[in-house]
């Protein structure tokens, strides 16, 4: 059953093969035996999932059921899910309990999924390898001694491996789609807008986006059916229909114009990344697809924009911890002062804490207009380049990361760690959509192929993706893991 995409299972729950309950316990089996050396969840939640799952086959034998109903998914512990623990894999938010429900898991159990639990993540989401996380890092399934990318590191682990079939993940600057690249699994990061952020933890409220994470195009194009819509709660949700977005999987790609941005193809990217890039842009023209070479010219000035605009935000967003309302609180304050100082001292992590300092500083007085001002003023640009960019090609395409997962413990340089989202966090500045989608190895390690549209071009990026998956295997590709107890 652990071996099938989220379709698939749910055609087998419709023919009556095995019921939610039986599907959850064999689940919730695999994480008990397996999770213990990937660490992919923070929060197992057995008896609200196989109460959900009751409820499902309920409503599949009055033949109320609808295409999510009995499915289980696992949902990044930055959403925050009523009755159960929310961490942001803090030692913020250790005991925090959320007394309601995100839009997303709103819509999900409304849809009638079941949740395994909350997954693992670099801690408030900053982070690209999920090892900074209060709760341990994450461990790659192909690849037990590196990394699973992060910050939705224990999404993209718990899908490889076979302890869900579909996960939830939130990408504030390339957070879906590299951990889906070095798990080699699916990941789609939404136009900003496109999927409400209300009762997401947040990190950078103008970059985060929520998105699925499953084994395919065809599973994420099912997600989104769900989760998409505007939601008064968010004013950043954007008021458009919703379409189908598995209606147009099938249209031939015959004519479809792709750009290849000859930034995203020079010095950095490792030549075993690109020759799976390339051979994947092969297949495209394949099945009558045009390649062209395109540019993106502020492409370099995407990482010190993100990190002038999302610490800053960060800086302004985390605030709120303070020891007073919620999250951790020091022991014996002497005053008001050190309550403060050192709840946050002690409940943040090193690399959140070098956020805050950075954004502080770039909010301050004097150097706001040098630094904040100027990075929004760029970030217009990069977002024009790709807007240009879509005047001559309907996607663009490129490597989601710059190599493939790197061993655990070795990127010690937070700048370095820094340039493996080179190719992704222009994405989330200009706002629009991409997926990464499992496009050959590096040794055993996955390679992503990321695929860009532009704004509210999900479908045909979900369109884009799946022909790829008809016409290649690279999905299909399990880690040992999952084959040896299958």
């Amino acid at each position: 059953m652990h071996d099938k995409t989220l379709t698939e299972l749910a055609a087998s729950l419709a023919a009556g093969e095995f019921t939610s309950r039986e599907l959850t316990e064999h689940l919730l089996g695999r994480i008990q035996r397996h999770d213990g050396e990937l660490n992919s969840f923070i929060t197992v939640t057995p008896e609200q999932a196989l109460a959900a799952a009751d409820a499902a086959d309920a409503a599949r034998a009055r033949g109320e059921a609808g295409p999510l109903t009995g499915l289980p998914v696992a949902i990044k512990d930055l959403f925050c899910t009523d009755g159960v623990l929310t961490t942001a894999g803090s030692k913020m938010l250790a005991n925090f309990v959320a007394p309601y429900d995100a839009s997303v898991v709103e819509r999900l159990k409304a849809a009638g999924t079941v949740s395994l639990g909350k997954a693992n993540l670099d801690e408030f989401a900053m982070g690209s390898s999920n090892e900074n996380s209060a709760f341990g890092a994450v461990k790659n399934p192909w690849d037990t001694s590196a990394v699973p990318g992060g910050s939705s590191g224990g999404s993209a682990a718990a899908v490889a491996a076979g302890l869900a079939p579909a996960a939830m993940g939130t990408d504030t600057g390339g957070s879906i789609r590299q951990p889906a690249a070095f798990c080699g699994i699916t990941g789609l990061k939404p136009t900003y807008g496109r999927v409400s952020r209300w009762g997401i933890i947040a990190y950078a409220s103008s970059l985060d986006q929520a998105g699925p994470m499953a084994r395919t195009a065809e599973d994420c194009a099912l997600l989104l059916n769900a989760i998409a819509g505007h939601d008064p709660r968010d004013s950043t949700c954007v008021a458009r229909g919703v379409p189908d977005y598995r209606e147009e999987l099938n249209a031939p790609l015959a004519g479809l114009k792709i750009g290849l941005p000859r930034e995203y193809f020079g010095d950095g990217l490792d030549p075993e990344v690109e020759r799976a890039v390339r051979e994947a842009v092969a297949v495209y023209e394949s099945l009558g697809a045009k390649v062209r070479e395109v540019s993106l010219p502020h492409t370099h000035y995407a990482i010190p924009a993100y990190y002038v605009i999302a610490p800053a935000e960060a800086s302004s967003n985390l605030s709120r911890y303070d020891g007073v309302r919620f999250g951790h609180r020091c022991e014996n304050p002497s005053d008001l002062i050190d309550l403060y100082k050192r709840s946050r001292a002690e409940g943040f992590g090193e690399e959140v804490k070098r956020r805050i300092l950075i954004g502080t500083h770039t909010l301050s007085e004097g150097f706001f207009d040098a630094y904040y001002k100027k990075a929004q003023q760029v970030r217009r640009l990069i977002r024009q380049d790709f807007l240009d960019a879509f005047e001559e090609v309907d996607v663009l395409m490129g490597p989601a990361s710059p190599t493939p997962a790197f061993d655990l413990g070795a990127q010690k340089d937070p700048v370095s760690m820094y340039l493996q989202d080179i190719y992704t966090i222009a994405v989330n500045l200009a706002g629009i959509p991409g997926i990464s989608v499992p496009a050959g190895f590096v040794g055993k390690r996955p390679v992503g192929l990321q695929i860009l549209g532009t704004h509210f071009a999900e479908q045909r990026l979900l369109n884009v993706a799946h022909q790829f998956q008809q016409a290649t295997d690279w999905h299909l590709r399990r880690p040992q893991l999952v084959e040896e107890s299958a």
